[in-house]
């Protein structure tokens, strides 16, 4: 029995590539193996933990709307988790994260240095992987977008605790760090299918737009969401100094009683203003703000796919629909 549920508004999008999914996580499987049995027992605890499988479900809803009929964007798919699993092994660390997908995170369980080294262990059998293809548009697509992932944390680090952040320097992290990823998966799925430059090149904006997208609603949930739901704590951005979209808005639109709240919980990591600052970001109008952008964002990939028309994509062009419709809909 598949571990992937079809039957709701939330991940109907799967349906088509089921069997290109089971095929991914057979692959995730065999790639996981190590002779150092700790390595295996951490890259199986996080990825097995469950998560939405967003970016290896584009590669595969692409590649198959523009007609692909091998094997190869299973690999690639399998190759995208594992890029985002490391990721998410060495973020967990910087941001000393007590919970991932409902569980306590691997850092908790298992020590920050493992979980740095087996995150990089991820790094290099992706690698591998997609070396395995042998296709050197692929490999330079995937390494160029790894880089820029680090680059994107990087930026991440040093906006911590900084106030002058504004909407623009935001972006260009949340594209960095998160929409990259997106973006690759979109055209690697394109590349592998020999689509031409210009559906490549949809393919790409259409990753990019939802990938943005994900991440506005993601900083929305952090102030909104439901820790049950969502798998892990609320508000955690705003404990670790991060100045989100939402928060940003804040700082430039509100009163001046609340930006002297906002510095002196973001500069001065006064837990006594938590509560206030969480309180006024729901009630100014930046999350309606924030879903907006992400709103505009899901437009932008919603034309992207224009250029697919006529290919005869089908019931894959219209899981990327929905998925894009999905990412602004959420509530995990």
């Amino acid at each position: 029995m598949s571990q992937y549920k079809t039957n709701d508004s939330g991940s109907a999008f799967l349906a088509p590539v089921l069997p290109d999914l089971e095929s991914v996580d057979r692959i995730i499987r065999q790639q996981m193996h190590s002779d150092i049995a700790l390595v295996g027992t951490i890259a199986e605890y996080i990825i097995n933990a469950g998560g939405k499988r967003i970016r290896p479900v584009l590669v595969l809803l692409i590649a198959r709307a523009l007609g692909y009929q091998g094997e190869d964007h299973c690999t690639l798919a399998a190759t995208i988790e594992f890029i985002h699993t490391a990721t998410l092994l060495h973020d967990d660390v910087v941001d000393e994260a007590q919970l991932r997908r409902g569980i306590p995170s691997a850092n908790v369980s298992f020590g920050n240095a493992a979980s740095v080294l087996v995150g990089d262990f991820l790094y290099t059998r992706a690698f591998q992987m997609m070396v395995s293809v042998g296709n050197m548009r692929i490999l330079d697509v995937l390494a160029d977008a790894t880089n820029l992932i680090a680059e994107g944390e990087v930026m991440q680090l040093t906006h911590v605790r900084n106030i002058a952040v504004d909407e623009g320097a935001y972006m260009n992290v949340i594209y960095a760090k998160t929409a990259k990823l997106f973006e690759a998966s979109c055209e690697i799925g394109a590349l592998i299918a020999q689509a031409t430059d210009e559906k490549v090149r949809a393919a790409a904006r259409f990753g990019r737009a939802l990938g943005m997208a994900f991440q506005l609603i993601d900083d929305v949930l952090d102030y909104a969401g439901d820790t049950g739901e969502m798998g892990k704590r609320i508000g955690n951005d705003l404990k670790e100094g991060k100045m989100t979209l939402p928060l940003i808005y804040l700082f430039e639109n509100g009163t001046q009683q609340q930006k002297e709240l906002v510095r002196r919980c973001v500069e001065e990591n006064d837990e006594s203003c938590f509560a206030a600052v969480s309180e006024a970001v729901c009630s100014c109008g930046a999350l309606e703000y924030t879903r907006s952008k992400a709103g505009q964002a899901v437009a932008q990939a919603t034309q992207a796919l224009a250029v697919f028309s006529g290919e005869g994509s089908g019931q894959y062009g219209k899981s990327l629909l929905e998925l894009a419709s999905f990412s602004v809909e959420r509530s995990f």
